[in-house]
Order: C-alpha cells, then structure tokens, then sequence
C-alpha cells in the first residue's frame, strides 16, 4: 500500500494555505485542544474519500472559511508490486510518486467535492486545475482501492476518535463485527442480512400478496354473490315481465278459449233444455186446457145438483118440521099421561134430586156444543184459508213472534213458505224430514241477527233463527232434495242434510245405499241407527201436498164435528124436556086436565104421524141421494182444481224458466259474441310463437291457470320488495375485472412465491458457500494479532469462532483474545486484569492486525491520542512497538503529554489555536528528527 509524502490545504477550516510533510515512519501531531489536530486528520481522510471524525464531514469545515472553493492536494507514494498484473499501484503511473487533488466548491446552494489522480509531483498553481482529469468520489474510491487503500484500511483510518485504543474494550462479538467489517466480510455479511432482509420483506410482501389474494379471492365471490344476487334479481325481473307480458296474456287467451268452449257448451244445454221445456209447457198446455174446459163443465153440474140439494132439502125440512110438529104433540100428550100418572105418588125430594142432575148434565152438553161449535168455525177458516190458497192460522208462539219480528222491520220467512215437494208419493218422507224444522224462522239479511236473536231470547222462542242462507246447491242423483224445491236460500245445512239423504223404495233397499236413507213411509237410518219418524198426514206443513192433506184432513173433522154436534143437540132437546116435565110437577100443574081438554088434538096428530114419517123418510132418502150426487161433484171438481192449480203452477213455472232460459241465451249469446271479439283483439297482441299450439300447450302443462301465474308473479313481486337484490349492473363489470385482478395476482404471487423459495436457496447457498471465507478472514486476523505480539513481545491466541450456516449460530458468534505480557499468564480484552499500558497495547495490536495485508506490507495508519492516561514505560513500550512495524503512523497527542512521547517520532507537526480576532490559523510548526549516519547505517 502507499505511504503519505505531503499534504497541502486551501481554504480548509481555518487555514488559508498550508503545506505539511508527511515524509516520515511516524508522524506526530502534537497541538492544544481545539489547536486542529483531528482537523488535519479529517483533511487526509477527506483527500482519500474517507468519512471524517465523529459526525463531522467535510461540509462543516469549507463553510468556516467562507470561501467558495477549498483544495486537499496529497502526495504519495506508488510503490511496485512484488506480484500481480500492474507493475505499480496507481498503474499506468509509474512514476514513484503521486499526487491526488480534492476540490471542494460550492454549487447551487450545496457543496460538491470531485477528485483527480495525476503522474508524479504536481504543485497547486491557477492553471493546474484545468490539466486535470477530474473525477468522482465513487471512481476516485475504485482507483484508491486497486492502489491498497482497501474497504477494511478505510474502515480503520475512519475510527472514531478514542477508539483506536479501546478495540480490547470491545465483547467478543463486536470484535468479530470489526474485523468481518474491516476486512469486507460485514459488508458481505451485511448484504447477506440484506438480503434475508429482503427476503423476509419479500417473504412478508409474499404473504400480504397472499393475504391480499386472500380476501381479494373472498371479495371476488362476494362480488359472485352480489353479481349472482343481480342475475337473480334480473332473471326474477325478466321472468315476472315475461310472465306478465306474455304468459298470462297467453294463458288467458287459452283460459278465453276454454271459457268460450264452456260457454258455447252451455248455450247448447240451455237451448236443447229450452226446447225440452218448450215442449213440456206444449204438453202440459194441452192438459191444462182439457182441465180448465172440465173444470168450468163441472162447476155448472155442481150448481145443478147443488140445486137439487137444495131442493130436496127444502123439502125434507118441510116434511121433517110437519113431522116433529105432530111428534112434539104426541110427546106433549105422553108427557101429560106421564104427569097424570105421577100426580097420585110422586116424592117431591127425589124429583128435586134427579132435576139438579139433569141440569149439570145440561150444563155439560151444551160447554160440549159451544167447543165443537168453536172448532167447526176454526176449521171452517182454515178450510176456506187452504182453498184460497192463504196461509193457514199458525200457532200462537210463531204469531207472536212474527209479529214482534215485523213491528222491528225485520224481513223473514218461514221456512214452510220456501219449500214445495215435487213428488207428491215422498210427501211424508219430507215432511218427516223436516217436521223438526218447521218452525224455524230464515232472516232475510245476516246483519238482523243481533236483533232477532235479542227478540227470540225475549219471546223465549224455541225453534232456530237462522241468520245464514245459502244458494240451494246441485241436488245428488237419488237423494230427497232432488225432490224437493226451494223458492229462496236456505240454511246449507239443511240442504246439506236432504242431499246427503238417499231415497230408499224399501228397507231392503236401503241395505244397499251408502250413508243415510228414508223409505216413502218415513223409516230413517242415519249414522245412530233406523227408527220410524212419520208424521200424521194433518199434520203436514210443506207444499202443495201438506195443503191437499190439511183439507182434507179439515173436511173429515167438519163431518165427525156434525154428526157430533146432531146428536149432542138431540140429547139436548130430551134433556130439556125432561127438565120442564120435572119442573112442572114440582109446579103442581094438573095434567089430567090438559090431557082432556086437548084429547082430539093428540088424536089427529097420532093418527096423521105414521104419513108424516113415511114422507119424512122419503124426503130424507132423496136428500141423501142428493147430497151424495153433489158431494160426489164437489170432490171431483175439487181434484180437478187441485189438478188444474198443480198444472197452472207447473206451466208457470215452466213459463218463468223458459222465459229465464230464453234471456240466459241471449246473454250467453252476448258472452260469446264478445268473447270472440276480444280472443281476436287478444291474438293480435301476442306474438307469433306464442299463439302456436303446441306452445299453449306446453304454457297450459307448465301452468294450470291464470291464477297459478298470478301466484307465481305475486311471489316474484313479493320477493323482490322483501328481500335485499343488488340492482346495480356495474357490479357485473366489477366482478369480471376483479376476478380478472384476482387471477392477475394470482399469478404475480406464485411467481413471487417462485422467487421468494428460488431466493431463499440461493442465500442459503451463498451463505453457506461464504462461511469458509469467514473461516480464512478470521485465521488471517489471527496470524496478523500473533506476528504483531511477537513484534511488541506478547504472546496473543485467538479462539476461532463456531461458525456455521445458521442465522442464530453467526449472531451469536464471537472473536475471543488473550494476551500474555511478561509471562504472567493469559488475559483476556477487558477482564481487569491488565494495566493502561497493556489496554493500549491490547488495543494496537488489534487495531493493526487490522491493516496487515500479505499483499501490502506496508501502509498508514491514523492514530487518535494514543499514548492518553499512559505512564513513561508503558510511552515508550507503545513508540517501540510502533517502531518495530513497518507501517506509516500519524499519531496526534496534546500538549499535556510526557516527553517521551516524541521519542518514535521523526516528523513532529505542532499545531496552533487561531487567536482572537484573527482571520486565518497560525501555521503548522514541523520539528524532524536529525538522524545520524551510525542509526542510519543501523
């Protein structure tokens, strides 16, 4: 390595210009505190692009002079190598001396240094800057570097200040730092921590890369999640509109088509049902005719014969009042032979007696006549009320609360009044049915029931009031109510009991029919059992048939009543006769007399009775024949009228439903029409391919209906406002570039996963490959420290460090020293042990083993203070150990030294605090030693 012959400053600190020899082995710089020792230090280290001392650098000291150039100028040696490719160090100088220029100038606003190498002595003149090839700092480094000033010297010319003698201070581990640090191998190091740096940063970017695939993988399926909730959205969108535009259009159109088909089907059944009633009312017309024309004929031959009635009951009263005249005479006349008779021995008490009976007997018969008299006229109203066609009289509880029902305006109806038997053969097993319903009240409006029910609760009414009336459903083929009409609602239940009940010819029949069944007779077997529930015939209350049974249920009673009536009247007249005779005896009266007096009287009476008899018998047997032949009339033409009013309700009935058919037709007619129209104005708004049949089809399979549609479209409809749908479309776009970005960086992270591992070997491998450097770095260090011992007289050993390719294992690594001084035993860098003198020496040999390079014997080196807190031995067992090596020394020391610290000096620099007021610094004193002839010969 090259030696340092000169410095020259310019305009650096506060020294205008100086020029100082460095010329010798060991150059001391001696100065006060603050005099610029470390000053002049920092100026070589900044003339060899070193960092200087502490934090300062070499901006501070330019700017203290306040000019805008400064100039290092060096002069060095350039010594020939013993091997190598360049003969010389700064080759292709071979001159033995160099010179290396710093200039230092300001430049926009900043401090820029650059540097130049030229061929032996140049001195700094004005135009020497212009004959220089400048440089930069990073290629003036190289060519210091290929020249010996390696990165390990710079690292120790650039120690700080105090720390060139306290290297024994440091633990083990900063030691091996140092040495790997100066001998290029911390830097490799460094760079290989760099690396795993980098490799854990790249590792830990690896795994954000991954991380961020990650949740950018969860954010692209919840991005598919929400792009798949607006394909939903829109699907349900488009199906709900498709549905609505066109299915149910389309639906409806074939529904139309149905109902059209329906209707038309219905209009033929109601035509061919006109038709059949049409004929029915012309066949019925015919025998309604024949009945009217019979039914006058018959009335004028009932008003004959009930003349002759008459006649013949004229004459028979004639002959009965001529008859009983002369009966009452003959009655009279047995009286009085009775009287006569009892006048000699009759008991007056006894007489008494048997008057008081005959009158209670009295009494009896004629309460007996008044009620038969009082249910003569009752039937006589009801007859005349059912051959007017009026309702007959109704009990007095249903009256009353008819009527209590009417003054409240409450509309209603007896349920007798709506229903009419059709077959006059089931007339008992219907009214045996609804005996027990008769009575039952039908509200006309659901809303009085509040009312009717607080009336019925007041009346204490016993039989139901229905408020809920429904249309009479489709009577079941073979049940009662195919028999049975209802002119009004009724309770459904009620209809529900007559078509769940079957009519059976015979209980044997019943036997084969399902469920209930009534026979004609009124046997019924329900889900209890069979039991008899006939009713009598006058008791009937339902049609035209309970009408027909009452009258002639009311007829028979009248002529049971007559009859009654006739012989109670008789008994009455005996009775009465029999009183007066007891009455008259009681009198005294004297019959003898009366029965002498009027002795012819009773004479002709007796003796013209028996012709009376005989012409009343006649009269009566022509009455008789009389009243038979009217009666016989009356009954006929009375069934005649049943008949003739049974046909007259049929032919209305007949009439009202033609007339009914005939206006249905026409409305049907009316549906129809315009159900074509609108099936036309329909198919034009629907689009071809969904008029195809076979399309239809398909819909009406898919779909059973409008409704099913509307359903289906409610569902959608509700969905869509219930439910969270991401409506926005963008979200489409979104998820295809983010799973495009996800596939992006997909790839980039296995390729960086690719690196990271790739990278990964191949640290490991280069770590593993560098640590037998590490191994030759430290031996070489070893051998330095032991040959620099020898030279100072210390016996040193360096324990090699365990050393491997682990991370933990270099990190815990350590340089262990010992020294042994005077052969007092092994010590180690800072037990304690060892005196000021021996940390010094400690320190040195360390520090210089530092700058031992086999290539580069010799060399400099910057030594801050060396010989501080030393005592005069220890001064002078340092300078003979500086002595000894064989490299250059710039030493500093204060002023407050011992001598003995000039004495390894050949070179002493004296330096000098600027005084006050004092622009530049004094110049640098230089003191050399004078050498004699015999110590240069030596």
């Amino acid at each position: 390595m090259f030696q340092i012959r000169e410095l020259e400053m310019v305009h650096w600190d506060f020294w205008q210009a100086i020029k100082v020899p460095l010329d010798a082995q060991i150059v001391t710089v001696v100065g006060p505190n603050g005099s610029g020792k470390t000053t002049l230090l920092d100026a070589l280290r900044t003339m060899l692009a070193l960092k200087c001392s502490g934090r300062r650098d070499y901006k501070r000291y330019v700017r203290n002079n306040k000019e805008n150039v400064a100039w290092l100028r060096g002069v060095v040696s350039n010594p020939r190598r013993d091997s190598g490719l360049f003969p010389t160090l700064f080759f292709p100088a071979t001159s033995d001396e160099i010179t290396l220029f710093c200039r230092i100038r300001k430049q926009g606003g900043d401090w820029v240094r650059q540097y130049a190498i030229a061929e032996g002595r140049i001195e700094l003149q004005p135009g020497t800057e212009s004959l220089l090839n400048w440089i930069g700092v990073n290629e003036y480094r190289r060519r210091l570097e290929a020249a010996g000033l390696t990165p390990a010297i710079a690292e120790v010319l650039a120690l700080e200040q105090g720390d060139t003698d306290k290297l024994c201070e440091y633990s083990p581990k900063s030691l091996l730092d140092l040495v790997f640090q100066v001998f290029g191998d911390k830097q490799v190091l460094d760079h290989y921590h760099e690396a795993k740096l980098r490799l854990s940063e790249a590792e830990d970017e690896l795994g954000k890369m991954e991380q961020q695939s990650s949740q950018l993988g969860l954010d692209v399926e919840r991005l598919k999640l929400r792009a798949n909730n607006h394909l939903e959205w829109r699907t349900m969108q488009d199906n709900a509109i498709r549905l609505e535009s066109r299915v149910m259009p389309a639906l409806r159109y074939v529904e139309q088509w149905g109902a059209l088909r329906g209707n038309v089907d219905d209009w033929r059944g109601a035509r061919r049902v006109l038709r059949e009633r049409q004929q029915a009312l012309a066949a019925l017309d015919v025998g309604y005719r024949e009945l009217e024309t019979s039914l006058a004929g018959s009335r004028d031959t009932e008003k004959a014969a009930q003349a002759e009635n008459d006649a013949a009951y004229a004459e028979f009263q004639a002959a009965r009042d001529a008859a009983r005249d002369t009966e009452k005479l003959l009655q009279e006349a047995d009286r009085l032979r009775r009287l006569a008779e009892a006048e000699d021995g009759a008991d007056a008490v006894k007489l008494n007696d048997r008057l008081a009976g005959l009158k209670d007997d009295e009494a009896a018969l004629r309460q007996s006549l008044r009620q038969a008299r009082a249910e003569r006229d009752e039937l006589n109203d009801t007859q005349s009320a059912l051959q007017s066609g009026r309702a007959p009289m109704l009990p007095d509880f249903v009256r009353n609360m008819r009527a209590a029902l009417d003054e409240a305006g409450i509309g209603h109806q007896l349920l007798t009044e709506i229903v009419e038997v059709r077959d006059p053969a089931w007339q008992e097993a219907v009214e045996a049915m609804l005996a027990p319903s008769r009575h039952i009240i039908l509200l006309n409006k659901a809303g009085d029931r509040q009312r009717a029910w607080e009336l019925g609760q007041k009346l204490r009414y016993r039989h139901f009031i229905v408020p809920d009336r429904e249309p009479v459903p489709r009577a079941r083929t073979g049940s009662v109510l195919e028999v049975v009409d209802f002119n009004a609602d009724v309770p459904d239940w009620l209809a529900n009991l007559l078509n769940r009940t079957q009519r059976a010819n015979s209980v044997a029949h019943g036997q084969t029919l399902d469920g209930d069944w009534i026979t004609r007779d009124a046997f019924h077997k329900e889900r209890r059992g069979a039991r008899d529930i006939s009713v009598r015939s006058g008791d009937y209350a339902f049609g035209e048939g309970a009408r027909q049974s009452r009258r002639n249920e009311a007829g028979r009673r009248l002529r049971e009543l007559n009859e009654q009536m006739l012989a109670d009247e008789g008994r009455l007249v005996a009775l009465t006769r029999q009183i007066t005779e007891i009455q008259q005896a009681l009198m005294g009266m004297q019959a003898v007399v009366q029965l002498a007096a009027r002795q012819d009287e009773f004479a002709a009476a007796a003796a013209r009775f028996h012709d009376e008899q005989t012409r009343l018998q006649e009269a009566g047997a022509r009455l008789a024949a009389a009243q038979s032949a009217w009666q016989g009339l009356r009954d006929g033409r009375e069934e005649s009228r049943i008949s003739f009013e049974t046909q007259r309700r049929q032919r209305e009935a007949l009439e009202a439903q033609i007339a009914e058919l005939s206006a249905q037709l026409a409305r049907q007619r009316d549906d129809i029409k315009r159900q074509i129209r609108s099936l036309r104005a329909a198919r034009t708004q629907l689009p071809a391919e969904y008029v195809a049949a076979e399309h239809l089809r398909r819909l009406a399979a898919q779909y059973d209906s409008v409704r099913d549609v509307q359903r289906e479209i409610d569902r959608i409809r509700f969905a869509l406002d219930n439910q969270d749908w991401e409506t926005d479309e963008t979200v489409l776009a979104r998820r295809d570039k983010l799973a495009a970005d996800y596939a992006g960086i997909e790839r980039d992270t296995d390729q960086h996963r690719r690196d990271v591992a790739r990278t990964r070997e191949l640290t490991d491998d280069a770590r593993a490959a560098y640590i037998n450097k590490l191994r030759a770095t430290v031996r070489a260090y070893g051998r330095n420290v032991k040959r620099l011992g020898e030279l100072a007289g210390i016996d040193v050993e360096l324990d090699t460090p365990h050393l491997e390719n682990d991370d933990t294992v270099l990190a815990q690594a350590g340089l262990t020293a010992r020294f042994n001084f005077d052969q007092k035993g092994m010590m180690g860098l800072n037990d304690g042990e060892a005196s000021g003198g021996q940390q010094v020496m400690k320190s040195l040999i360390l520090l210089i083993g530092l700058m031992m390079d086999d290539a580069n014997t010799s060399g400099f080196v910057f030594i801050d203070e060396p010989f501080a807190h030393l005592d005069i031995f220890n001064i002078d067992r340092v300078g003979g150990f500086l002595k000894a090596t064989q490299a250059q020394y710039l030493i500093t020391t204060p002023l407050t030294h011992n001598t003995n610290v000039y004495g390894p000096s050949e070179l002493t620099l004296t330096t000098r605090k600027k005084q006050p007021g004092q622009t530049w610094a004094p110049l640098i004193m230089q003191t050399r030693r004078r050498v004699n002839a015999e110590t240069a010969d030596a």
